[in-house]
C-alpha cells in the first residue's frame, strides 16, 4: 500500500499523455498494414461511423 502512496496525479497524466504522443507517432510512422485502417496492431478505422 505504501507504493501507491508514492504516485500522483501528475505522474498519472504524464504517464496518459506519454502513451497518446508515442500511439499517435507509431500511427504516423508505421504502415497502414501494422498501423491504419484495418491494421493488426492500431486498427483506425470506425465500425460505427457512416461516410
Amino acid at each position: 500500500m505504501d507504493l501507491l502512496q508514492q504516485i500522483t496525479f501528475d505522474q498519472i497524466g504524464l504517464s496518459f499523455l506519454a502513451v497518446f504522443v508515442i500511439r499517435e507517432a507509431m500511427i504516423f510512422t508505421l504502415p497502414d498494414t501494422i498501423a491504419g485502417p484495418g491494421g493488426w496492431l492500431i486498427d483506425t478505422e470506425c465500425p460505427d461511423c457512416e461516410y
